[in-house]
Protein backbone atom coordinates (compact mmCIF):
# COMPACT_ATOMS: atom_id res chain seq x y z
CA UNK A 1 0.00 0.00 0.00
CA UNK A 2 1.29 3.48 -0.81
CA UNK A 3 2.60 5.78 1.87
CA UNK A 4 -0.03 8.11 3.36
CA UNK A 5 2.11 11.23 3.14
CA UNK A 6 -0.66 13.65 4.13
CA UNK A 7 -1.16 11.78 7.40
CA UNK A 8 2.44 11.96 8.59
CA UNK A 9 2.58 13.45 12.07
CA UNK A 10 -0.86 12.14 13.03
CA UNK A 11 -1.32 9.43 15.69
CA UNK A 12 -0.64 5.90 14.46
CA UNK A 13 -4.12 4.79 15.57
CA UNK A 14 -5.71 7.29 13.17
CA UNK A 15 -3.41 6.27 10.32
CA UNK A 16 -4.32 2.60 10.96
CA UNK A 17 -8.03 3.44 10.74
CA UNK A 18 -7.46 5.12 7.36
CA UNK A 19 -5.38 2.18 6.12
CA UNK A 20 -8.19 -0.20 7.11
CA UNK A 21 -10.81 1.87 5.29
CA UNK A 22 -8.63 2.00 2.18
CA UNK A 23 -7.97 -1.75 2.26
CA UNK A 24 -11.71 -2.45 2.49
CA UNK A 25 -12.46 0.20 -0.19
CA UNK A 26 -14.67 1.99 2.35
CA UNK A 27 -12.88 5.34 2.65
CA UNK A 28 -14.96 7.17 0.04
CA UNK A 29 -18.35 5.91 1.36
CA UNK A 30 -17.25 6.73 4.92
CA UNK A 31 -16.28 10.30 4.00
CA UNK A 32 -19.42 10.88 1.91
CA UNK A 33 -21.61 9.71 4.80
CA UNK A 34 -19.78 11.85 7.35
CA UNK A 35 -19.50 14.93 5.08
CA UNK A 36 -22.42 14.85 2.61
CA UNK A 37 -22.22 18.47 1.42
CA UNK A 38 -19.61 21.06 0.61
CA UNK A 39 -19.12 24.56 1.99
CA UNK A 40 -20.18 27.79 0.34
CA UNK A 41 -16.81 29.58 0.49
CA UNK A 42 -16.38 29.87 -3.28
CA UNK A 43 -14.76 33.26 -3.83
CA UNK A 44 -11.25 34.25 -2.83
CA UNK A 45 -12.65 37.17 -0.82
CA UNK A 46 -14.79 34.74 1.20
CA UNK A 47 -11.75 32.45 1.61
CA UNK A 48 -9.62 35.36 2.84
CA UNK A 49 -12.33 36.33 5.34
CA UNK A 50 -12.64 32.73 6.53
CA UNK A 51 -8.88 32.39 7.12
CA UNK A 52 -8.68 35.82 8.77
CA UNK A 53 -11.46 34.78 11.17
CA UNK A 54 -9.57 31.60 12.08
CA UNK A 55 -6.40 33.63 12.57
CA UNK A 56 -8.11 36.19 14.79
CA UNK A 57 -9.59 33.39 16.93
CA UNK A 58 -6.35 31.45 17.45
CA UNK A 59 -3.27 33.43 16.37
CA UNK A 60 -3.98 37.05 17.25
CA UNK A 61 -0.34 38.03 17.78
CA UNK A 62 1.06 36.45 14.63
CA UNK A 63 2.11 38.23 11.45
CA UNK A 64 -0.63 39.59 9.17
CA UNK A 65 -1.69 37.69 6.08
CA UNK A 66 -1.68 39.68 2.87
CA UNK A 67 -3.21 37.15 0.49
CA UNK A 68 -5.30 33.97 0.62
CA UNK A 69 -6.29 32.33 -2.66
CA UNK A 70 -7.47 29.11 -4.25
CA UNK A 71 -4.66 27.95 -6.52
CA UNK A 72 -5.31 25.71 -9.55
CA UNK A 73 -1.58 24.97 -9.85
CA UNK A 74 -1.42 23.09 -6.55
CA UNK A 75 -2.10 19.46 -7.37
CA UNK A 76 -3.16 17.59 -4.26
CA UNK A 77 -2.29 14.14 -5.57
CA UNK A 78 1.42 14.65 -6.15
CA UNK A 79 2.30 18.05 -4.70
CA UNK A 80 0.51 19.60 -1.75
CA UNK A 81 -2.88 20.56 -0.37
CA UNK A 82 -1.89 24.11 0.45
CA UNK A 83 1.14 26.35 0.65
CA UNK A 84 2.34 29.12 2.90
CA UNK A 85 4.69 31.60 1.28
CA UNK A 86 6.79 34.21 3.03
CA UNK A 87 7.62 36.92 0.53
CA UNK A 88 10.19 39.63 1.32
CA UNK A 89 10.60 42.72 -0.82
CA UNK A 90 12.76 45.79 -0.47
CA UNK A 91 10.85 49.05 -0.86
CA UNK A 92 13.22 51.95 -0.60
CA UNK A 93 15.15 51.55 2.63
CA UNK A 94 12.55 49.22 4.22
CA UNK A 95 12.17 45.48 4.04
CA UNK A 96 8.51 44.51 3.58
CA UNK A 97 7.45 40.98 4.49
CA UNK A 98 4.20 39.41 3.35
CA UNK A 99 2.59 36.09 4.18
CA UNK A 100 0.51 34.41 1.50
CA UNK A 101 -1.59 31.27 1.80
CA UNK A 102 -2.54 29.26 -1.25
CA UNK A 103 -5.05 26.43 -0.98
CA UNK A 104 -5.57 23.85 -3.70
CA UNK A 105 -8.64 24.66 -5.77
CA UNK A 106 -10.04 21.16 -5.16
CA UNK A 107 -11.03 22.44 -1.71
CA UNK A 108 -13.45 24.91 -3.32
CA UNK A 109 -15.87 21.95 -3.55
CA UNK A 110 -14.85 20.14 -0.35
CA UNK A 111 -16.63 19.85 3.00
CA UNK A 112 -15.97 22.72 5.41
CA UNK A 113 -13.93 20.62 7.91
CA UNK A 114 -11.47 19.76 5.11
CA UNK A 115 -11.04 23.41 4.12
CA UNK A 116 -10.66 24.38 7.77
CA UNK A 117 -8.01 21.67 8.29
CA UNK A 118 -5.91 23.00 5.39
CA UNK A 119 -6.34 26.63 6.48
CA UNK A 120 -5.37 25.81 10.07
CA UNK A 121 -2.32 23.87 8.87
CA UNK A 122 -1.14 26.80 6.76
CA UNK A 123 -1.82 29.28 9.57
CA UNK A 124 0.38 27.20 11.88
CA UNK A 125 3.24 27.99 9.50
CA UNK A 126 3.03 31.61 10.68
CA UNK A 127 4.60 30.37 13.93
CA UNK A 128 6.68 27.42 12.70
CA UNK A 129 8.06 27.22 9.17
CA UNK A 130 9.02 23.52 9.20
CA UNK A 131 6.98 20.39 9.91
CA UNK A 132 8.74 19.64 13.17
CA UNK A 133 7.65 18.81 16.70
CA UNK A 134 7.08 22.50 17.52
CA UNK A 135 4.85 22.81 14.43
CA UNK A 136 2.61 19.93 15.51
CA UNK A 137 2.56 21.27 19.08
CA UNK A 138 1.32 24.58 17.67
CA UNK A 139 -1.45 22.75 15.85
CA UNK A 140 -2.51 20.88 18.97
CA UNK A 141 -2.30 23.79 21.42
CA UNK A 142 -3.35 26.81 19.41
CA UNK A 143 -5.51 25.45 16.66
Amino acid sequence: MSELKYLQGYPESLVDQVRNLIAKQQLKPFLLKKYPCCHDIKTEKALYDFVQELKSDYLKKSAPISKVVYDKKIHAVDHALGQHAFVSRIQGSKLKAKHEIRISSIFREAPLPFLRMIAVHELAHLREKEHNKAFYNTLEKKL
